[in-house]
């Protein structure tokens, strides 16, 4: 495990060192496991964004289905009549 240093705002070390005790873990458990669930919360943003921006290139060539047809097609789910999913109008 490799060691790194880091300098604690004070109004961030009192409420750490009181959760330390509460959970009876170390200070540097709960700030790993902080780090690594940031991390897993930034690669999933940025997976996101890699995926929207082909969404949105698709959109300006026209490839949408308009929302009232979408809306249309919900309504009718469970109906007796449920209508076909809205395909893309060029």
């Amino acid at each position: 495990m490799m060691v790194t240093s880091i300098r604690l705002k004070s109004d961030i070390e009192a409420p750490l060192e009181a959760l330390s005790k509460k959970m009876d873990r170390s200070k540097n458990y709960i700030i790993n496991q902080s780090a690594k669930e940031f991390l897993e919360r930034q690669s999933l943003a940025e997976q996101r964004w890699e995926q929207t921006l082909p969404a949105l290139e698709s959109v300006k060539q026209g490839n949408a289905v308009p929302a009232e047809k979408v809306f249309e097609w919900m309504r009718s789910w469970g109906a007796e009549h449920e209508l076909p999913r809205p395909s893309v109008e060029k």
